[in-house]
């Protein structure tokens, strides 16, 4: 599987130039890249002129999701048992900013955990609880 589209490409590149022009920006994720037997998983929000530096959040399964670079080469180049790779996930969207993944995902301890806090977020009732703070 390609990673990257050249359309995904086009909107990570958008969003990274629009980023460096407001102060404060805070984007949402674009692409969800994810190790199918394991945790790992990468929220990506930009990528950089260079092609391979993407931003965005991190979250390797070891309980601390980080907000930072990585590199598209490298995530492209894991390889894992049975012949699998990293993969994108095909049907990920979000309607929350990359702040408020990675203040959900410290609070749950993994981007996956979080995810499921802010998909019942979008349904949720007064009464639901997310991770407390």
């Amino acid at each position: 599987m390609i990673l990257l589209s050249y359309e995904l490409r086009a909107r990570l590149r958008a969003q990274a130039r629009a980023s460096a022009e407001t102060l404060g920006s805070d984007p949402c994720p674009i692409a969800k890249f994810f190790n199918p037997l394991g945790a790992a998983t990468w929220l990506a929000t930009e990528l950089a002129r260079d092609g391979d530096t993407l931003f965005g959040l991190a979250d390797l399964g070891f309980g601390c999701p980080e907000l930072g670079y990585f590199s598209l080469r490298e995530i492209e180049a894991i390889r894992l048992p049975f012949g699998l790779r990293i993969e994108r996930d095909l049907a990920f969207t979000s309607l929350h900013p990359l702040s408020v993944w990675a203040d959900t995902a410290r609070r749950a301890g993994s981007i996956l955990a979080a995810q499921s806090f802010l998909a019942r977020s979008l349904t949720a009732r007064p009464t639901d609880e997310l991770p407390p703070p």
